[in-house]
């Protein structure tokens, strides 16, 4: 059985110029299937952050070409990879970057509110977004309100807004205490079987790497290993 390709990498580089020229990445190339869960692991500075980053369009390679849900980077220009940012990819960070001043319900209707729907159609998605990550009882909270594994799912909740193909997770674990981690991998987890999204995860944390099917070790900018369980 053929798989299609959501990710597509070929010979991507991305050079850092300051004082001196640093290689964060160097020659990198990577398929990642529709529907797969990958983590990446990778000491620090090995690149993997770097490579998240080129993957969801909040930077661009020094050279090759990435292509996400048929769509080639290289080729948008700056509000082209905003509308890839806001339709194809959901964005799950490890200091949750939510609002403090709004509620669980509006940090969730943020970027639907950028797409422009309906107010009430908004309400109904978000209310049923938090009830998918058990939150359905916290809609007026703020995020102070709660927990550091509750924000964690308000943020993952607003990530699936527009059910994007592709969920970048940039250690989403790497802020909680070990209760709350694994609880976190596990809604990961659940919501990856629910929805098939493409998600990937990088991750120090050896048990989230392993809860992935498939892992990418980067070393030096490059893959080192491909690990397929």
């Amino acid at each position: 059985m053929k798989f299609k390709a959501v990710i597509q990498l070929r010979g991507v580089c991305k050079q850092f110029d300051g004082k001196r020229r640093v290689t964060a990445l160097e020659g990198v190339d990577l398929t990642i299937a529709r529907g797969e869960m990958v983590s990446i692991v990778g000491p620090s500075g090995s690149g993997k952050s770097t490579l998240l980053n080129l993957i969801g369009g909040l930077d661009r390679p020094s050279a090759g070409e990435i292509e996400v849900d048929g769509a080639a980077l290289a080729e948008l220009d700056d509000d082209g990879l905003t509308r890839v940012r806001r339709d194809k990819i959901g964005f799950i960070f490890q200091f949750f970057h939510l609002l403090p001043t709004l509620s669980c319900l509006e940090n969730v209707s943020l970027p639907l509110h950028l797409r422009g729907w309906p107010r009430k159609k908004i309400e109904q998605r978000a209310r049923e977004l938090l009830d998918l990550v058990k939150l359905g009882a916290r809609l007026d909270h703020l995020p102070d309100e709660l927990s550091g594994g509750e924000r964690q799912r308000v943020a993952i909740a607003r990530a699936l807004s527009v059910f994007p193909p592709v969920l970048l997770a940039d250690e989403p674990t790497g802020n909680l205490d070990t209760s709350s981690g694994i609880e976190i991998l596990r809604l990961i987890r659940d919501l990856h079987e629910r929805l098939g999204s493409t998600i990937l995860i990088v991750t120090h944390d050896a048990a989230v790497a392993e809860s992935c099917a498939r892992t990418i070790h980067i070393r030096d900018g490059r893959i080192a290993k491909d690990v397929r369980r």
